[in-house]
């Protein structure tokens, strides 16, 4: 059997089970179920979040964002490098996608670029916490705050990363994070929407269950709600999470005194304690990367090409952004393999490869 990117974790089934077989004798299963209810609860503690929406996916929770935000046109400065689902979110919302390159160091949207970016049309800042490291939430925050905009961030693999003793999905006048089978955390599909603005808050509320209350029906809204057995793969999850991180932050300690001085890491910031989300890991060159790979594919090893294309770059696009750092890094960047469950021997193997 093949080593991959990412293996999901999985509690143990009897403990699934328990929380599947009050499903069954409650008959609810979703518009906003026990379940639900308590993972909610308890996501919003432990992130010290005043208004947490739990949510259908990561995706749904940045257009969800964006509505509740009331941005329906323009132009939003994001950055370039991320999943596709960055830019389609505002694509889908009508708007337009203007790119800013990355900061060299650690990849997020370089603060000092967006300023010469923004036009009479610009509504918004969609920032990435890209791989769990932090933009520059201040240098953001002063740049929106003088030009009258909005700040969003997509924090999809920002869960349990904080900056300056905060959650790192407290920033923004809306956060959002994806809880997809593939992150540290997850409820195989989901999602949420953090916000302090109890305004925000309440359009959120609504926008994701179509907008209704009681007979009432004062905003069109999406169904954004999500399942009982998806909040109780979390609920089951999250007794899990202090070993979980334990186990990533061990398989990225091993890989950086194994790979120390090969490959060049992100920089994490100071202030920043992360969630050791993924392992990034950046070539000389595309065609060392590539060579990698073939290696690494030989051993039944697959790492995966965390972010590529660069944005800017996709075909459907009428976007003329430079951005040569982004599209420098993503011809250039994987992420290994990390997840809790990989042997210490696998990740010898993999450094071994790479040497």
């Amino acid at each position: 059997m093949g080593i991959y990117v990412t293996k999901p974790f999985l509690p143990p089934v009897e403990e699934y089970e328990q929380y599947v077989r009050e499903i069954y004798e409650r008959d609810i299963l979703t518009n906003q179920g026990p379940c639900v209810q308590k993972l909610e609860r308890k996501l919003a503690d432990f992130l010290q979040a005043t208004h947490f929406h739990y949510v259908t996916n990561g995706t749904i929770a940045l257009q969800l964002a964006l509505k509740a935000l009331d941005i329906t046109e323009g132009e939003i400065i994001t950055t370039p490098f991320s999943y596709v689902a960055t830019v389609s979110s505002i694509l889908w919302e009508r708007c337009t996608p203007v790119f800013v390159d990355i900061e060299p160091n650690n990849f997020t949207i370089d603060a000092e670029k967006i300023e010469r970016a923004i036009t009479p049309r610009t509504k918004a800042v969609l920032g990435v916490h890209v791989f769990g490291y932090a933009c520059d939430v201040e240098g953001i925050k002063e740049i929106a705050n003088k030009h009258g905009l909005r700040v969003i961030y997509d924090g999809a693999h920002a869960f349990a990363s904080r900056y300056k003793g905060r959650s790192l999905l407290g920033y923004g006048d809306v956060s959002t994070c994806s809880f997809h089978a593939t992150k540290l955390f997850h409820t195989i599909e989901g999602g949420a929407c953090i916000t302090e603005n109890a305004e925000t808050a309440a359009r959120l509320d609504l926008l994701r269950r179509f907008g209704n209350i009681g007979d009432e029906y004062p905003l069109p809204g999406i169904n954004g709600k999500q399942t009982e057995f998806n909040a109780a793969m979390g609920l089951a999850n999250f007794d899990h999470l202090a070993e979980i991180l334990a186990a990533r932050k061990h398989i990225s300690e091993l890989y950086d005194s194994l790979l120390s001085g090969n490959i060049r890491r992100p920089k994490k910031q100071e202030g920043l304690e992360y969630n050791y989300a993924y392992y990034p890991a950046v070539f000389a060159d595309e065609e060392k990367l590539l060579a990698a790979f073939k290696r690494l594919g030989d051993r039944d090893i697959f790492p995966r090409r965390y972010f590529y294309p660069s944005l800017n770059r996709l075909p459907y696009l009428a976007a003329t952004d430079s951005c040569p750092v982004s599209e420098d890094i993503s011809r250039r960047i994987a992420c290994l393999p990390l997840y809790p469950g990989l042997k210490d021997e696998e990740v010898r193997t993999i450094c071994e490869v790479l040497s």
